[in-house]
């Protein structure tokens, strides 16, 4: 056996490595296991937040963005940039280092707070016992005080569509595309989805993207789904809703045929790859020892309560392996609040409160109650709603698609949601985080000094709007 540790995370993503800095912060010898190693062997952290996921995604998201923005928004300010083209292979190296500059950086911060790192796959044993395995095969044992489980998740995969490499590409092999296909199919509109149509339309590949549903981002309000369909069409995503994928086949190895059913009955596309985005599920596999005292769901979530104890005393989870959305920042959070509690303070979390984004341009943003929810439930609502169209910051810079949507209850005037489609949604979308999680009311925002000219003079006049007195709209006048 070696040493004990009050503080025992398995999983070094965003979730855990967050919540193992924060108990060494707080005074707790504490140990972060992660089974993630780089072709030298070297331990990698970030999980797939910083590695595959979050961080090089946004990073090709912003270069492409900054490609099409040069294409096709600068002659309207009179910038000549004739015949810009893009290094795709060269945009794809500094995906990567931003990747490693950040996965280093974390390695930083656990030898400056004095966190051991243990590399390998490590496994819940009875007794608050972590067996770590390392790529060996080497086995120890580790005892803790309070064990958090941040294993994280992993693409769904499926069967009609079954990974090929280089051509039936997960998340990971979508981010590392060195060529740019001419003909990209995406199955799945969703975050993933989304967001790889947009890098590599932009870069001048006809996406299609396959999407089972028949409505197009349903957890979206209904506003923003409605918008971000039309601006994605135009920007040259092919959306095919209500298509459910039945097989594939690789051609020659060079392409891949597509076959799917919708309201015409059976249809095939051929492109040159193809990327999975079904959605994550959670990596609990192998996580658990039978006797562990951890209950799994029939998908495989861990449950936990409100603060995400699960049924073994002194054992927590947190991220993707619990319930609710699976986003880094959700992770983080419960990662910081179960440290603290095991620290014995006071914490706590408001999962009402928490953001979603998806990066596309304009981007989409949203916390709170969607207005199809409000509706389902009875509640009443009044809604103030403000266009980028009709704000002089936007119009500077070019980018005036998309609008600011506010909801508030009718009867008390609290603030229940805040939906945007815009270019800096994922910015602005703070604001609505921060007036709700202080349960602002639409007037506290209609009495808030917004700086002028900005972008964020949306969010107070979608507030004023919530009472038909925004400024800078028509109003209907009151009789």
């Amino acid at each position: 056996m070696s040493d004990k540790f009050d503080v025992i995370v398995i999983g070094a993503g965003p979730g855990g490595y967050v919540a193992a800095i924060r108990a060494a912060q707080l005074g707790l010898k504490t140990a972060c296991v992660e089974k993630w190693v780089d072709e030298k062997g070297t331990a990698v952290l970030g999980g797939t937040c910083l590695n595959v996921g979050c961080i090089p995604s946004k990073a090709l998201l912003e270069t492409t963005h900054k490609l099409h923005e040069a294409q096709h928004g600068f002659a309207a300010q009179g910038i000549v940039a004739d015949n810009v083209q893009i290094d795709t292979k060269k945009m794809v190296e500094r995906k990567d280092q931003i990747v490693k500059n950040l996965t280093g950086g974390i390695g930083g911060l656990f030898k400056a707070n004095g966190v051991t790192l243990l590399q390998g796959t490590g496994k819940l044993l009875a007794g608050k016992q972590v067996e770590v395995t390392d790529k060996d095969g080497n086995v120890s044992v580790h005892g803790a005080e309070n064990v958090i489980l941040a294993s994280g998740s992993v693409p769904v995969e499926i069967p009609p569509a079954p990974l090929t490499e280089g051509l039936i590409l997960d998340n990971a092999g979508a981010l590392d595309i060195t060529e740019t296909p001419k003909r990209l199919g995406i199955i799945g509109a969703g975050v993933i989805g989304l967001e790889m149509g947009s890098i590599w339309a932009r870069c001048g590949s006809e996406v299609t993207v396959l999407e089972a549903m028949d409505d197009f981002l349903a957890l979206a309000d209904i506003d923003v789904a409605k918008e971000a369909k039309k601006l994605l069409t135009k920007q040259g995503l092919d959306i095919k809703l209500g298509a459910r994928c039945t097989g594939t086949e690789v051609i020659d190895g060079k392409e891949v045929k597509v076959k799917y059913t919708d309201t015409n009955g059976d249809q095939e596309i051929v492109v040159d790859k193809l990327i999975v985005a079904v959605g994550r599920r959670p990596q609990t596999k192998g996580l658990l020892s039978e006797d562990s005292g951890v209950k799994l769901d029939e998908r495989g979530f861990i449950f936990v309560d409100e603060n995400c104890r699960t049924d073994a005393p002194g054992v927590y989870a947190i991220g993707d392996s619990v319930r609710g959305p699976m986003l880094a920042h959700k992770a983080s959070e419960e990662g910081i609040m179960v440290a603290d509690i095991i620290a014995g303070h006071k914490a706590a979390m408001n999962y009402d409160c928490i953001p979603n984004i998806i990066y596309t341009f304009p981007e989409l943003a949203w916390v709170g109650k969607t207005e199809q929810e409000l509706k389902s439930e009875g509640v009443k609502y009044k809604v103030g709603k403000f266009p980028f169209a009709a704000s002089g910051r936007a119009m500077a810079a070019n980018a005036t698609d998309g609008f600011v949507k506010m909801i508030a209850d009718e009867a008390t005037d609290r603030i229940l949601g805040v939906h945007m489609v815009g270019g800096i949604a994922s910015e602005l979308i703070a604001q609505g985080v921060i007036a709700m999680e202080f349960a602002s009311s639409a007037e506290d925002l209609q009495l808030t000094v917004f700086a002028h000219p900005t972008v964020s003079e949306a969010v107070h006049e979608a507030a004023l709007a919530v009472d038909n007195h925004a400024i800078h709209i028509a109003n209907r006048k009151k009789r």
